[in-house]
Parts: C-alpha cells; sequence; structure tokens
C-alpha cells in the first residue's frame, strides 16, 4: 500500500488515534434480546451456584437444574436468531453444477420443507405441552411447561422467521443456497 493512503495509528505526537465504529443495535432482533437475557440469568445462576458450593460450601440444589432449563431456553430462542440471518447448516456444493432452474426449484424446497419443519414444530410443542399439564420440575415446584412454553416460544419465532426468509427470496428470485456469496442482508 501507499504511504499516503494508509491510516496513521500512532500520530507525530506518540499518541493513539484510533476511532471506534459506532455500536448499532438497530437490527438487533427481540429474539436476540431474549436470547440475551437468558443467557445472562444462566450465567448468573451458574456463579451463584459456584459462590455456593465452592465459597460457603453449602451447594444450593435448585441451580443446576434451573441453570439447565435456563440453557434450554437460551438455545430455543437464540436459534431463532440463525434461522432470521439464514445461517443453518446447508450443502451448497451440488447447487454450483446442477442447472440454476433445479437449483432454483430445490431451493424453494428446501425453504417451504424449513417452513413447514418448524410450524410442526409449533404443533407438536403444544401438544406435549397439553400432556404434560399436570408435571412439576424436579426440584422446584414449578410446571414444566415454563420449559416446554419458553420452546414454543423459540420454535414460533423460528416459525415467523422461516416464513419471512422464505418471503425474502422469493422476492429477490434466489437463495443463499443459489448464491452463497450473498446474505440476508442482501435485499
Amino acid at each position: 500500500m501507499d504511504d499516503n493512503h494508509t491510516e496513521k495509528i500512532v500520530g507525530d505526537d506518540g499518541e493513539f488515534h484510533v476511532q471506534d465504529e459506532a455500536v448499532d443495535f438497530s437490527e438487533t432482533t427481540p429474539e436476540a434480546w431474549a436470547a440475551l437475557a437468558l443467557f445472562w440469568a444462566l450465567g448468573l445462576t451458574v456463579f451463584y451456584q459456584f459462590v455456593t458450593r465452592y465459597v460457603f460450601n453449602d451447594s444450593a440444589a435448585w441451580t443446576e437444574e434451573i441453570a439447565r432449563y435456563f440453557l434450554i431456553g437460551t438455545v430455543f430462542v437464540g436459534a431463532g436468531i440463525g434461522v432470521a440471518k439464514n445461517n443453518h447448516i446447508q450443502v451448497d456444493f451440488f447447487y454450483r453444477y446442477m442447472p440454476a432452474a433445479m437449483g432454483r426449484v430445490m431451493a424453494i424446497g428446501v425453504d417451504i420443507a424449513r417452513t413447514l419443519f418448524f410450524g410442526a414444530a409449533v404443533y407438536l410443542t403444544i401438544e406435549m405441552m397439553r400432556k404434560m399439564d399436570n408435571y412439576k420440575m424436579t426440584i422446584v415446584e414449578l410446571p414444566m411447561n415454563i420449559v416446554y412454553g419458553v420452546c414454543l416460544i423459540g420454535f414460533a419465532a423460528m416459525l415467523v422467521r422461516s416464513v419471512l426468509v422464505t418471503r425474502i427470496h422469493w422476492k429477490r428470485g434466489y437463495s443463499v443456497l443459489e448464491r452463497p456469496e450473498t446474505t440476508m442482508a442482501d435485499r
């Protein structure tokens, strides 16, 4: 690079001159904030467990169970972030070698199958919650449907995000499978 076009980090006065980029949370999804809150609750629960076990030598029995449920909630609610960004695992190798029309049909099939899967997951979670209505958590006397309700919220968020991603793919005429160099931001 040319010395005239490089940014000077250390100025002539010997001080660092670096400016951070502005942080923008405007595109952070609601499920991302919810997953962050669940993650912090998980961290605080584990910290409490650590303190009671190793500092006071009297472990709080409830912390292990509740931490497990916070982890489950973090995963299910946070999975909506991956669906919104269309970051799920995919194999785009075959799309490079198949005809474009066939790739388009396959990509539409993936969008439909993903949306149907999340729809079925919402339905099955509701059915499971109906059947397990009287079950309680092992140590804490709370209904297990609290945990399943968080999973239901996660699946519902994934379903909504999947419908939105499918709509974007159909509107722009291609998906990430067909053009792996693109992202959901390339609308």
